[in-house]
């Protein structure tokens, strides 16, 4: 009898496009999200939504009423929920394309879903060493490494 796989099953993982526009902005968003997630160990969903519905969410849930660029939830059920437009402008202003930011944003929120936090300089640096190794994995480039 075999050990159990540590790596998820991809059943145990979904993708909704909420916002059509992130087709148009992103070539082949699915395979970009669902390699990322994949490679991650992302177990839940992953929604591509517009800036409203995720400024809605952050006033309702964390009391800030302005999009950020991914929410994540655990309950009911392990979720990460990104902004296109908030995803588009923070990939202009780092100077990367916008396929490789979403990547690295779904690889940031599958290892919150994981329960890593970045809330002290220890954290944040073993998380970005993660968030490296992995995107790394699937032909990202560092988005720590600045040129």
């Amino acid at each position: 009898m075999e050990p159990p796989s540590s790596r998820p099953d991809p059943d145990d993982f979904d993708l909704i496009i909420a916002e059509p526009a992130w087709r148009r902005l992103v070539p082949r968003v699915e395979t970009i999200v669902r390699r990322a997630a994949h490679a991650a160990g992302m177990q839940g969903t992953v929604v591509l939504a517009g800036d409203r519905m995720v400024r809605r969410l952050n006033a309702l849930h964390r009391g800030k009423n302005k999009p950020t660029n991914v929410l994540t939830y655990e309950e009911p059920a392990p979720e990460a929920i990104l902004a296109l437009g908030v995803v588009r402008s923070e990939a202009a202003a780092q100077r990367r394309r916008v396929a490789h930011h979403l990547a690295h944003l779904v690889v940031h929120a599958a290892l919150h879903l994981r329960g890593e936090d970045h809330a002290h300089p220890g954290d944040a640096r073993r998380m970005e060493m993660m968030e490296s190794r992995i995107l790394r994995g699937i032909g990202v480039p560092n988005p720590w490494k600045r040129a």
